[in-house]
């Protein structure tokens, strides 16, 4: 995987999100956020992230649509079940996936980090293509931009979101990135509370 001079991943789908801004001038990308999402909730495959990063989702659709109008939300990356990838904001400008949100004394998350979307949820055990396209993709923006720390939306807003939650194993990601010799060349990069 390579990441191009616009902030581009040549391998991804893209699919421009209107929901991003530039980042404030002279921050570095310093944090990773993992999530979970699906739309409907618990269903898979569909359209539902598209259009809700597009601002194009139909509350019609479907009862739990009605609670996201008006909602402007994106990320950088979705990752499906079978492991392809969309992405929806240039690495180069913030999404708008991590909210009210703080890490290690920093708030405004979206300014420094790089978020990440999976697609599942707190219920669903995550697929092997999905862990295998996170640990590749991972390595890949470590190796490109001064990442420090990677942590899961749940710790940069506790309390008030739970993902990527339970099913997500972080064990196996960590061993993952651990086997890999370009991530160590990256440098020392935290998941959670444990140094790499």
């Amino acid at each position: 995987m390579l990441i191009n001079a616009a902030g581009l991943l040549h391998t991804a789908q893209f699919i421009g999100s209107p929901n991003c801004d530039e980042r404030p001038t002279g921050t570095e990308i310093s944090l990773l956020v993992i999530h979970n999402i699906s739309l409907p909730p618990n269903e898979f495959g569909g359209d539902g992230v598209i259009e809700l990063f597009t601002n194009q989702i139909n509350p019609e659709a479907h009862p739990y649509y009605q609670t996201l109008q008006g909602l402007k939300v994106s990320a950088h990356f979705f990752i499906r079940r079978d492991g392809t990838v969309i992405q929806f904001v240039s690495c180069h400008d913030r999404a708008w996936h991590a909210g009210v949100s703080s890490w290690q004394g920093k708030d405004r998350c979206n300014d420094f980090s790089i978020g990440i979307e999976l697609e599942g949820s707190d219920i669903t055990p995550f697929t092997d293509a999905q862990y295998t396209t996170l640990i590749a993709l991972t390595q890949c923006l470590c190796d490109r931009y001064p990442i420090q720390h990677i942590a899961g939306h749940s710790d940069i807003a506790p309390g008030r979101k739970t993902d990527p939650g339970p099913c997500f194993d972080w064990q196996r990601y960590t061993a993952g990135i651990n086997r890999s010799d370009l991530f160590r060349a990256a440098g020392h990069v935290s998941i959670g509370h444990e140094k790499l």
